[in-house]
């Protein structure tokens, strides 16, 4: 199997996948970025992947549409937004090696969905420490410090597909890569991340070091922190700390000294990611609904199963769901909806 030369690809490659994709055909790694975007597909084809931001580099990548896909592939890097995770994973099916595996990079806690679809020793999950925004046709937006370019690699079941050595060695063509034991720890401290800068700052239209600067807007920040904190407490999951840092251990609070603590901390923690934009507010911004139900949704749903409550969660989900609706628009304006924490 070591010798067997794989056949890869990343599919939805926006604004993640452009950047991954140029960084690993940079490293001399072939593999397919494909996405619907024609305009997208065009330019890469044309130009190749032109990086901004904190890196700036073009690479020429091999890019399509889907509907130019042949063949099989070993490894599918799956960048999708999960709305559509039964349709797009029931599509990949048909072009997935019989050993293939199939690599999410997506937020929220998608392993199983696809396990039920392509079979559960097909799937590997991975966390992205790192975030990117689409400026234009084949231009993606490096917004995360160069030095905070990783990945957690890991299986939701006890044996790993056997593809994941290959899997991290062209993952580290980016950034390093941590194969993780307690990989369902390792989502949850994701989902923690995510619930909360993303969250709050789809609802007020800003950057995560936007959402965290304010004390108004910090504290709800960080009381959407706690809630997931608590509700992987009582559910017995265990949070993994993210680039060395162990949110529960600088984030979590019983008493008004520790919060206060927690609430110096907490600009500083972002503080590598500060200029990144939420994929959430991104589709805000592009009239396309969110995937805040896998992610704010999520910890809320959980918490309700396990008996813990997040008043918080449900809030964003709920404000996020009335800003796609049209009813209100991302703003700081929408603090008036959070009650006094």
């Amino acid at each position: 199997m070591e010798n067997k030369v794989l056949r890869s690809a990343i599919y939805g490659a926006g604004s993640l996948g452009t950047i991954l994709g140029a960084f690993i055909t940079r490293s001399g790694k072939k593999i397919d970025l494909i996405n619907h975007n024609e305009a997208h597909v065009k330019a890469l084809q044309a130009d190749g992947a032109h990086v901004t931001g904190t890196l700036e580099f073009t690479q020429r990548v091999t890019a399509l549409t889907p509907d130019k896909m042949e063949g099989k592939y070993d490894i599918i890097f799956l960048l999708t937004k999960q709305q559509r995770n039964k349709e797009v994973v029931t599509f990949l099916k048909d072009y997935l090696a019989a050993d293939g595996v199939i690599v999410t990079l997506q937020n929220g806690l998608p392993e199983a969905g696809i396990a039920e679809i392509v079979g559960e020793n097909r799937v590997l999950g991975c966390t992205v420490a790192w975030g990117a925004t689409m400026k234009g046709p084949g231009e993606c937006e490096l917004t995360s410090s160069p030095d905070s370019l990783t990945f957690s690699l890991g299986s939701w079941q006890e044996k790993p597909h056997p593809y994941i050595g290959q899997v991290k060695e062209i993952l580290e063509s980016m950034g390093p890569v941590t194969v993780e034991s307690n990989f369902v720890g390792t989502r949850w401290s994701k989902l923690l991340i995510n619930s909360a800068f993303s969250g709050m700052s789809t609802v007020l239209g800003c950057t995560f070091g936007e959402a965290a600067k304010p004390m108004a807007s910090r504290k709800i920040v960080l009381g959407l922190i706690k809630e997931c904190i608590d509700v992987c407490a009582t559910a017995n999951i265990v949070i993994e700390p993210v680039q060395g840092k162990d949110a529960v251990k600088l984030l979590n609070y019983k008493g008004p000294v520790k919060k206060a603590l927690s609430l110096i901390i907490l600009p500083i923690a972002i503080s590598k990611h500060a200029k990144l934009k939420a994929s959430m507010l991104q589709d805000i911004e592009n009239g396309k609904k969110t995937e805040v139900d896998a992610i704010n949704g999520a910890i809320a749903d959980f918490g309700r199963k396990v008996g813990c409550p997040t008043p918080l969660n449900k809030k964003v989900t709920e404000l996020i769901h009335k800003i796609e609706a049209g009813e209100l628009t991302p703003g700081f304006q929408n603090l008036q909806y959070f009650k006094v924490i």
